[in-house]
């Protein structure tokens, strides 16, 4: 065949088989840059913009932040004051920093107690009737967050259905005060407002396991809560990482639940002190530095299950 003759029909079929290496590398960036660009201008460039208050300055008149665009000239000022404020005899904002972690990990353990089972069930028994189920597990996220905690404040007042179902309905007076500054009210809000962001992720992971595992389980003699124990929940172990993931991250920084069911400075999370100090005038920087701590804390656990779950993927 000569140069100049066009290629044969196996050969051109073999050319269009083999996409040239210059197309793959401009491909992958391509589909890539949408949620670049969506990272950099809803993280990245707020974070700046973050930064650049709690290291800049405050107008002495005004009591406004004046943000510092150029990292030399940042000041840390605020970012000390912060800091020096957690620990030893002006520690107050520690407390409310230790009393976080606890409420977030114990409504964390809550909602998992609660989530599991019922994204167990739904993905392995729940048959046809999974569509029905999956829709009542969704339908919480279709009302006001906001809403669900009013709710919560009508059933918990003086003379709201808790206290009348715990009086037997008027046979003895009950008046518990269970909206004055109580954690576990605190707590159990917590779980109802974020227990169906910790099922969904589980009934995802659930659902994805091949029933030939389970049953060669039961075929070399494991009974039914030995397969649970040695397959089912080491195999759940990365959804129920991801679940607890998803659920604590929006818990560090919510204020509104201890608004609503406590409103007491005995029970203010972190959360409630990033919303007062944006609310007091000069104290904006502060909130900056509560949001840059939260972050932090957020970024570990989420860098351990990213690098666990690549090892788990080298792995398999």
């Amino acid at each position: 065949m000569s140069l100049d003759a066009p290629p044969e029909p196996d050969e051109r079929q073999d050319i269009a088989a083999a996409p040239p290496a210059a197309r793959t590398r401009v491909l992958w960036p391509v589909l890539a840059f949408p949620g670049t660009l969506w990272l950099v201008l809803l993280f990245l460039v707020p974070l700046y913009v973050v930064l650049a208050i709690v290291f800049g300055q405050i107008d002495p008149i005004f009591r406004s932040p004046v943000p510092v665009w150029n990292p030399v000239h940042w000041n840390t000022v605020q970012f000390q004051d912060v800091f020096s404020h957690i620990i030893g005899s002006d520690g107050f904002f520690g407390p409310a920093l230790l009393r976080t972690a606890v409420y977030v990990l114990s409504a964390s353990a809550l909602c998992l107690v609660i989530a599991y089972p019922v994204a167990y069930y739904t993905a392995r028994y729940a048959g046809r009737r999974r569509g029905l189920l999956l829709t009542l597990l969704i339908a919480p996220f279709w009302i006001s967050y906001m809403m669900r905690m009013l709710a919560w404040v009508n059933l918990l007042q003086n003379d709201g259905l808790v206290n009348r179902a715990l009086g037997l309905g008027g046979l003895f007076n009950v008046q518990v005060d269970w909206l004055n500054g109580r954690g576990l009210v605190v707590v159990l809000g917590l779980v109802y407002g974020y227990v169906p962001y910790m099922i969904l992720p589980l009934y995802a992971g659930l659902d994805r396991f091949q029933p030939h595992v389970l049953e060669a389980a039961r075929d070399l003699g494991a009974g039914r809560f030995d397969t649970f124990r040695r397959v089912t929940l080491p195999l759940s172990i990365p959804a129920i990482v991801a679940a607890v993931l998803l659920t604590c991250l929006p818990m560090l920084g919510d204020y509104f639940t201890n608004d609503l069911l406590s409103a007491s400075p005995s029970t203010s999370m972190v959360g409630n002190l990033i919303n007062n100090s944006v609310l007091t005038p000069g104290q904006t920087g502060q909130a900056g530095a509560f949001v840059l701590l939260v972050l932090v804390v957020s970024l570990v656990p989420m860098i351990i299950y990213v690098r666990s779950a690549r090892s788990e993927g080298v792995a398999s």
